[in-house]
């Protein structure tokens, strides 16, 4: 598999040169598609994602996140597990995990 670098005049290149955030964005990207193609058959009514984000630029994150908000509007859930004070702003349901000891942590839900 080789990727079409578009920013890079069509250079095509291996996978393995991608960066962390290109290769979050090629995943989540990859995900979406097949939710679609599959939609056909059945509805993939929620979404799950755990990490990821931090490895994006500022501008990045947002695409994706409109992205995830675009789909959210569809009707679709989405649920993303994330570390990122920049998704907390934009994520208008939560529930937050907070460590308080060896084994014990508090669950606050929000929204």
């Amino acid at each position: 598999m080789v990727v079409i670098d578009l920013w890079n005049a069509g250079e095509e290149r291996p996978v393995e040169t991608l960066s962390g955030g290109e290769s979050f964005l090629v995943s989540l990207s990859l995900a979406l598609a097949l939710s679609e193609l599959s939609s056909g058959r059945s509805r993939l009514e929620s979404l799950f994602l755990d990490e990821g984000f931090g490895t994006l630029d500022s501008e990045t994150l947002d695409a994706a996140l409109n992205a995830l908000e675009s789909l959210r509007l569809s009707g679709r859930t989405i649920g993303v597990i994330s570390h990122i004070d920049q998704l907390t702003r934009r994520i208008p349901v939560r529930i937050d995990v907070k460590r308080t000891g060896v084994g014990t942590s508090t669950i606050h839900v929000k929204g």
